[in-house]
């Protein structure tokens, strides 16, 4: 395995298609990527050499924000949106939507499991309703 920018590159698998498991590095990014590096998009990432692999890191750490730094800079963006109270930053707050989807019917992968207001299990009512019979 090959270690780039804090992340094992399985050897295995294409190089361009290696370069999207660092976060902050898509697909077509991969691309730009090799075509400046001067390195095929279709070689297996055990297939290059250290030449090779020396040039992409060079261009990932000159001209992209990946990984911990693209982390630290999206956490701090969205620090400051809920501090300046922006709507966008009490939506991040109160973990909804921020981009105008619907809640009502969706959103459950945001807003989490869903949680029954009202509803009683069957033994629980039957508990009610015997104790609310008994104090008549």
């Amino acid at each position: 395995m090959v270690r780039m920018v804090g992340v094992n590159l399985p050897d295995d698998k294409r190089i361009a298609y290696a370069l999207t498991l660092v976060y902050g590095v898509g697909f077509a990014n991969g691309k730009v990527i090799l075509r400046e590096s001067q390195v095929d998009e279709n070689k297996k990432v055990k297939d290059l050499t250290e030449e090779d692999l020396k040039r992409i890191q060079v261009i990932i750490e000159k001209k992209y924000k990946v990984e911990g730094d693209l982390k630290e800079e999206i956490r701090e963006n969205i620090k400051r949106l809920k501090s300046i109270d922006t709507y966008r930053g009490v939506r991040h707050a109160h973990n909804l939507p921020l981009r105008g989807q619907r809640t009502k019917s969706n959103a459950r992968t945001k807003r989490g499991k869903r949680k029954t207001v009202g509803a009683l299990k069957k033994e629980d009512a039957v508990k009610v309703m015997n104790t609310a019979t008994t104090k008549k």
